[in-house]
């Protein structure tokens, strides 16, 4: 077992939040120790006796061993910090999960996204406006991340569902509960079309305490977020928040001055939030992300510049790895690296970073 298989155990025991692995992870060479420490050494960083308990009974190489064998027979998959694959854009952000649980295709996280939410109870406006812009989204290559509440980020998912950026919801729950349960049909087409995503361990039942949290990672796995309807306190403007804290753009959809809905997306507007009066308000501000829809020609590429841009995903590739994964030296790199951009299927970005266009 290396240092993943105690991360994911530890992540797993009940009662131990972020702050607590932290901790740990900060006070130990190696989370195995764990097992054979007194309690008294977990008190002293801050620890209740109960949930040092916890942690010794199931850090227990046998209980790691257990769980491990376990995971190997679940439909999901998992993620951990430790992995090279975990979302880039996930590790800026405040308490990015230690552990991610994931149903369906996890490239997905790899993809350029768009965070959409809104009310629980939208108009019929909302939900229009809601499905054809996730559509639209979907339709020019990006990903549509929402959480598969009721109204607004079920229109969302429907509607993404129809391109072929894909979506992610992201749940507030266990990845083995479906809930809202009306969403039963819903969660099956992105298990098999997109993806379901969750900080969660199985079994992690629904606690209203949860959904805030999960608001965090929907603007985190996103590049911008886009309210569709909002009440003066619905749970998206809670979601713009985070957004404005990682940084990430906000967009929000206009409505009538009257309507209850309306009240929150408006108000994000006036506060300097970017209008949305078509997809095309916010595809301006990803250009080096988005593709043109389906019907486009196929651009012809050299041998060498497609093994180039094999390694090269839509979130961003440092000029390092391209070396290292290609093997190629800089001065063989650089004239397939400007073709690439000349071709527009690649962009350049600050930092020595590329990311594919198309």
């Amino acid at each position: 077992m290396d240092e993943r298989d105690w991360l994911i155990a530890l992540d797993a025991v009940q009662g131990v939040g972020w702050r607590t692995i932290q901790r740990l992870v900060q006070a130990t060479s190696s989370l195995k120790e764990l097992a054979d420490w007194p309690v008294e050494q977990f008190r002293a960083l801050g620890i209740r006796s109960n949930i040092a308990m916890a942690i010794q009974e199931k850090m227990r190489p046998d209980c790691v061993r257990e769980w491990k064998e376990r995971r190997q027979e679940w439909p999901y998959f998992v993620i951990t910090v430790l992995d090279a694959d975990y979302p880039r854009l996930l590790r800026d952000i405040h308490q990015p999960p230690w552990v991610l649980y994931g149903l369906g295709h996890r490239q997905l996280l790899q993809s350029p996204a768009i965070g959409m939410v809104g009310t629980r109870n939208p108009t019929s406006y909302g939900r229009m406006a809601a499905f054809k812009l996730a559509r639209q989204l979907s339709e020019h290559g990006l990903t549509v991340v929402s959480g598969l509440a009721r109204g607004i980020d079920t229109e969302a998912h429907k509607g993404a569902l129809q391109g072929s950026g894909g979506t992610i919801a992201v749940l507030g729950c266990g990845i083995d509960t479906i809930y809202p349960p009306e969403n039963k049909t819903l969660y099956g087409l992105i298990a098999e079309k997109g993806l379901l995503l969750s900080e969660y361990p199985p079994g992690t039942p629904v606690h209203a305490g949860l959904f805030p949290q999960r608001n965090r990672l929907i603007s985190g796995l996103s590049h911008g977020v886009v309210v569709v309807e909002a009440g003066q306190h619905s749970g998206a403007l809670i979601t713009a928040d985070f957004a404005l804290e990682q940084s990430r753009d906000v967009f929000a959809v206009p409505g009538p001055i009257f309507q209850a809905q309306s009240v929150g997306t408006n108000r994000l507007i006036r506060e300097g939030a970017k209008i949305v009066t078509g997809v095309e308000d916010i595809l301006e501000e990803y250009p080096w992300a988005v593709q043109a829809p389906a019907g486009q020609p196929l651009i012809e590429l050299t041998p060498e510049e497609s093994q180039v841009l094999d390694h090269i995903d839509a979130v961003g590739t440092h000029i390092d790895v391209l070396k290292k994964m290609t093997g190629k030296a800089w001065n063989e790199l650089y004239p397939i690296l400007m073709q690439l951009q000349l071709k527009k299927v690649v962009r350049q970005l600050p930092g020595a970073y590329f990311v594919r266009c198309r």
